[in-house]
């Protein structure tokens, strides 16, 4: 089993235990704004499913783990997905009283940590909706640098957005 651990997190992969959770964020329209549009529970309950199967490096599906705090409160969720043997896009989502924290950097730091030293990952990519400040900063934090922008490439709630394309090789990191 993968456990990240930071000076102040740690981070598991989802189990069924974290479903409340897991829903609570995806429903969260201060969360999702920049996400997703809203889905319905049935949808969720689907994606969230698909992160509980047993996870190694070079899966199908995302890595998902949960960020919790030294009281072991759940905190957010990270992870990565493979999109190529040594490519992964990477990926994180925070309960509005965790953000603008830190544990956003800190617990991508320690996906990178992992990609890079562990998972045989030679490049990671994120794809930010413009807008989202607060990803961004976070990506470049640790060193993702911005490589692009697609315009008018996703759609929420009928309104077209650009996305930020991100991407960190593991010599750079």
């Amino acid at each position: 089993m993968i456990a990240l651990t930071t000076e102040r997190c740690r981070c598991t992969p989802i189990t069924l235990a974290d479903w409340p959770f897991f829903l609570m964020l995806q429903q969260h329209p201060q969360v999702m704004h920049y996400v997703a549009d809203n889905r319905s529970e049935e949808e969720i309950r689907e994606a969230f499913d698909s992160r509980l199967n047993s996870w190694s490096p070079g899966a199908s599906h995302w890595l998902c783990l949960v960020v919790r705090d030294a009281q072991n409160v759940p905190l957010g969720i990270t992870g990565y997905i493979h999109r190529e043997a040594d490519c992964a896009e990477v990926g994180f989502l925070f309960a509005p009283e965790s953000q603008g924290k830190g544990y956003g950097s800190e617990s991508l730091r320690a996906i990178c940590d992992y990609a890079f030293r562990q998972g045989g990952i030679r490049r990671l990519t994120a794809t930010v909706t413009v807008g989202n400040v607060a990803s961004r900063k976070t990506l470049e934090k640790i060193g993702f640098r911005l490589e692009g922008e697609l315009r008018e490439s996703y759609q929420i709630a009928g309104k077209w957005y650009n996305d930020w394309l991100f991407g960190l090789l593991s010599h750079e990191y």
